[in-house]
């Protein structure tokens, strides 16, 4: 058997019933909050890793299963330890069995978390962008306001 022939076989047996499931869309989904907080874009992240931005994007949304060597290649990119996509994981998640395989809804409703909005990312990032204390102070007091007193219009009607 040929190299060629040997590394064909291997891609085949990787690929080979290794279906994504809800754990996966979660690492993804941690990769896209840290990648995303940095300002980096799917496309840089892939550069810096051996990879299409298409493959990136697969990985964020769960589409794709991570080997341990990819995700190490991911953390270190993005300046965190591999535990850190493991964070936060909701119990429903984290008690998935071996054989339960991906599950759009579970992928939508982590999308639907406010807090994985690419919106409340870019914001995170450009809050913290400022560097006087005193106007990121002011500027959260203002927010709060402004979401009280929706909150209190919202009574109203």
């Amino acid at each position: 058997m040929t190299v060629r022939e040997d590394m064909d076989l291997e891609e085949k047996d990787v690929t080979t019933d290794r279906r994504s499931n809800v754990i996966d869309a979660h690492v993804g989904a941690r990769i896209r909050l840290r990648r995303t907080l940095l300002g980096m874009s799917q496309d840089k992240l892939g550069q810096a890793i051996g990879l299409t931005f298409q493959q990136v994007q697969k990985y964020e949304r769960g589409a794709n299963r991570i080997g341990a060597g990819r995700l190490f290649e991911i953390a270190q990119v993005l300046d965190v330890p591999v535990a850190f996509f493991f964070d936060d994981m909701p119990t429903d998640v984290a008690a998935t069995g071996p054989g339960e395989t991906y599950r759009a809804g579970a992928a939508a409703a982590h999308e639907a978390n406010p807090l994985m909005r690419r919106e409340t990312l870019e914001l995170v990032r450009a809050y913290y962008g400022i560097h006087d204390t005193l106007v990121r102070q002011q500027l959260r007091d203002l927010v709060k306001g402004v979401a009280s007193s929706e909150e209190q219009f919202e009574k109203l009607s």
